[in-house]
């Protein structure tokens, strides 16, 4: 549930590509792309990369509580904390962690500068639904990540994601040297699949049923969205 990633261009305030890390590169993405002005908080923005396109709020059904891998700046998250619903955003940029407190300020909401896996892996809560849209799923390897949201999910919670859809005949991990083609490689890595091997991933990781699909985008001749959604068994 962040901005759409896309590479940005070195420019002159840009950090040294020699010192650059994955998360120097998200702060310099953040700061590059700018925090988007959201004309008014009481629209849905929506699951896809199409304003108020796609599902809407209704898609996670009523959780008890909300972790989002990757919340940008809360966009989606406020609608949910305007519900009472508490809800906890990571993220590594801070461009898009102060604005996200800003937006949710005075409602049941805390945000962390931090990556998925080291939050996951670090903390003992648990939560009715993990989400990320455009966010940490779609760049952190599955077969570590998956793991570790089934455990920090409640019985019969559920992890919903998107991104974009694979590339046809292009699955898997796939990378960008995001820093320029000079200077110290930086690989940035996102992990891309059919909505079948998603369910596949899902089901070895313990998720009892899924939902995966690519869904169309309004106009037929331009990219769709991959949805999915996937449950813990309840408790017994």
């Amino acid at each position: 549930m962040t901005d759409t990633p896309a590479p940005r261009p070195a420019d002159a305030d840009a950090p040294a590509r020699d010192t650059w890390t994955i998360q120097g590169y998200w702060e310099h993405y953040a700061a590059g792309w700018g925090v988007p002005d959201w004309p008014d908080d009481t629209l849905w923005r929506g699951w896809t990369q199409y304003p108020g396109h796609g599902p809407g709020p209704e898609h996670l059904g009523d959780p008890a509580d909300i972790l989002d891998l990757g919340c940008g700046t809360a966009l989606e998250l406020v609608h949910y904390a305007r519900r009472g619903i508490p809800v906890t955003g990571i993220d590594l940029a801070p461009a898009h962690l102060d604005a996200a407190r800003t937006r949710c300020a005075g409602l049941p909401a805390e945000f962390h500068r931090a990556d998925a896996t080291a939050f996951l892996a670090g903390t003992e809560r648990r939560w009715g639904a993990v989400v990320s849209r455009f966010g940490a799923v779609w760049f952190h390897d599955p077969r570590r990540l998956l793991p570790l949201v089934r455990a920090r999910l409640s019985p019969g919670g559920l992890l919903a994601f998107s991104h974009a859809p694979a590339v046809p005949g292009c699955y898997g991990p796939q990378g960008m040297y995001p820093g320029g083609l000079r200077g110290r490689p930086l690989a940035v890595r996102r992990w891309s699949y059919t909505p079948r091997k998603w369910a596949g991933l899902l089901r070895a990781a313990g998720f009892e049923r899924v939902d995966a699909a690519v869904l169309p985008a309004p106009d037929p001749d331009d990219l769709g969205t991959l949805l999915v959604r996937a449950w813990l068994p309840g408790a017994p």
